[in-house]
């Protein structure tokens, strides 16, 4: 058993979806191998991966707030991606995040959940189609304070060492 699902692997002819930029990347993403920039903001994303997608930003364009853990939330994923007619996700994230830059992103989280707790109201009132959107809010939030940190390290060790660390293995600090 390995605690890390690698999911690029899995994407094949699906990763013609993935045509975003790193540099154009939304600050809110978490880190991992996939992330939204330069989204359309149709809010289409959450329709088909709703536990991985939310809206932020000026322009409140779509982001991952949780990377994919199976190849069927991978499958909600790419379905999400392949709906963004700009095609702003991307797939590389592996070959950006470092092991600094995941620990510099998790010692900035703070400023993730003052603008998820700042626009509480703001994503009860912009839910027009009905997505649940401050439920979603609610739940990266939690994500971050329960959850994250163990996922965050095993993807450090998946950065450090190029494999899924076993159960019991020594995980590197975050």
């Amino acid at each position: 058993m390995t605690l890390y699902f690698d999911p690029v692997p899995l994407l094949g002819d699906d990763r013609k979806a993935f045509g975003g930029r790193w540099q154009d990347r939304m600050w809110l993403n978490v880190p991992g191998p996939f992330y939204g920039a330069e989204t359309d903001n149709c809010w289409t994303g959450r329709l088909h991966a709703p536990s991985h997608v939310l809206y932020g930003g000026q322009y409140l364009t779509e982001y991952v707030y949780r990377q994919p853990r199976t190849p069927d939330e991978l499958a909600r994923l790419v379905e999400a991606a392949d709906q963004d007619p700009r095609a702003g996700y991307a797939c590389d994230g592996d070959a950006h995040w470092t092991v600094e830059s995941v620990r510099e992103w998790w010692r900035e989280r703070g400023r993730i959940t003052s603008y998820l707790s700042a626009g509480e109201r703001r994503w009860e009132e912009a839910d027009w189609a009905g997505q649940g959107l401050a439920v979603a809010v609610a739940d990266y939030a939690a994500y971050i304070e329960d959850g994250l940190a163990a996922d965050l390290r095993v993807y450090l060790h998946w950065l450090e060492e190029g494999i899924s660390p076993t159960p019991g293995a020594r995980l590197p600090r975050l």
